[in-house]
């Protein structure tokens, strides 16, 4: 990719693509790109200098893109290969990769950390970012969310040869990364509608095994149901919450707002260290998180200090609303496996108190392929809104619809709304605890709602 000056994304407001777009501008290159909507992170891009357009027709491709010889375009598989500007560049003989590929590149530069999994990757690659980030080590990182600590997607270190990547599952996007060392949080099926089998699934994460370099390794969850292929000099870790391996936790406690714990590693233990973020399911993803700044040489102290800092992720557990009567939480959660942890520790949280889920079905396939699986989780609630599927890439399929969910969903108070219709449902319901979940667009709605619940309260 060296013979290239300028970048244009198709897609370049998703949360990989704008991670990205950012690295090649921080690089001094010229950016720009195209998304189908405008959004705060599409807008943020554009303060930093990275021009975006809205409308595919070609004549909106700023003109100095135009080159096929000094530019390279990068797609993100959410773009419809009818999309005019994909078109053209297609017709015109320009270099086009997937940022996928683009990703492997920079793993092959540098010691890449790549962390896989159907859920916790982007909780536990921030995690990782953020340990080695703050320590001597340093890293560069690509992130699959806002990071609260530096309020960016990007982490850029130009000392350290690190850089932790979260590894994408989705069209077998992960192939074609190099990892020096590797990550896998979990193996629940998903996107069915590339791998047909969750044999063919957790096919993909054995075959992801096998990138990585001679003389690294793989820190692995204990007990996942697949079996790695490795080189014979990459060394093998597990790890689990409180489950044993060769790094977990022990001595979980609740104290105010944080959890503490003692972080056991193969050598050593690190007592009492302090989790800001009191979620259960962070305790695991923290352990990964400080098995491979552990393994890299980051310091007992440093640890223990990055833990505590730690401040999260945008859209993961984040607390929106909080007074004596009502919580408002909202999360990104839209597997069914996701779902079901997060609901358990919310009710950790909150004991004893009344929760009310307001889900948004992510895709038409995975509504389809999971329906039942969906219904089991979100029968863990008290209450349930559940709103229509989002689509994203996907077409509607003929009689998938929300409502699939909702026939198996065990709860006797459990409403289908639209989102139109939301707000005004709300205000006819008792909140104590209420929880958005959804990868869709239910975050446009989270302000709305914390309005709606401000207006609730008794004066």
């Amino acid at each position: 990719m060296n013979e290239f000056t300028k970048y244009y994304f198709l897609g370049i407001g998703g949360i990989g693509m704008s991670a990205l777009a950012r690295y090649f501008r921080a690089k001094e290159f010229n950016v720009a790109g195209y998304d189908k909507t405008e959004t705060k992170l599409t807008s943020e891009l554009q303060a930093e200098g990275i021009k975006i357009c809205f409308d595919e027709s070609m004549q909106n491709i700023p003109a100095e893109f135009l080159n096929p010889h000094n530019t390279l375009v990068v797609l993100t598989p959410a773009i419809p290969t009818d999309n005019k500007q994909l078109k053209y560049f297609q017709e015109n003989q320009f270099t086009i990769k997937k940022r996928a590929q683009v990703l492997g590149n920079i793993t092959k530069q540098s010691k890449g950390i790549c962390i896989a999994g159907t859920h916790g990757k982007t909780t536990t690659s921030t995690i990782t970012a953020h340990l080695l980030y703050q320590s001597q080590v340093s890293c560069n990182a690509f992130l699959g969310g806002i990071s609260n600590n530096y309020n960016t997607n990007l982490l850029i270190s130009p000392e350290s040869n690190f850089v932790v990547i979260e590894a994408d599952e989705y069209d077998r996007s992960f192939h074609n990364l190099s990892p020096y060392m590797a990550v896998i949080t979990s193996v629940d099926p998903d996107h069915l509608d590339i791998y047909e089998t969750p044999e063919a699934f957790r096919e993909s994460f054995e075959h992801f095994t096998t990138l990585i370099r001679p003389g690294g390794a793989l820190i692995m969850r204990k007990g996942l149901p697949i079996i790695p292929n490795l080189n014979k000099t990459v060394k093998l870790y597990t790890y689990s919450m409180n489950d044993g391996g060769d790094f977990f936790a022990e001595n979980i406690r609740y104290e105010k707002d944080e959890i503490r714990f003692d972080f056991v590693t193969p050598t050593e233990r690190i007592n009492d260290v302090r989790l800001r973020i009191p979620i259960r399911i962070n305790v695991e993803n923290s352990v990964a998180a400080m098995a491979i700044a552990w393994l890299n040489g980051v310091t007992t102290e440093e640890i223990r200090t990055g833990i505590s800092s730690y401040s999260g992720i945008y859209r993961r557990f984040n607390i929106v609303f909080k007074s004596d009567k009502i919580v408002y939480m909202d999360d990104y959660a839209h597997h069914p496996s996701e779902l079901k942890a997060s609901i358990s520790s919310i009710r950790e949280m909150f004991p004893g108190r009344k929760i009310t889920g307001i889900f948004q079905p992510h895709l038409y396939s995975r509504t389809r392929d999971f329906a039942p699986d969906f219904a089991e989780a979100l029968s863990g609630l008290d209450e349930l809104i559940l709103l229509d599927i989002y689509p994203a890439r996907e077409l509607p399929i003929e009689g998938v619809n929300s409502g699939l969910i909702l026939n198996d969903v065990k709860l006797k108070n459990k409403t289908l709304c639209s989102s139109e219709n939301l707000l005004s449902l709300l205000i006819e319901k008792k909140i104590d605890v209420l929880v958005t979940f959804g990868a869709g667009d239910i975050d446009k709605l989270v302000p709305k709602i914390k309005n709606q619940l401000k207006k609730m309260l008794p004066i």
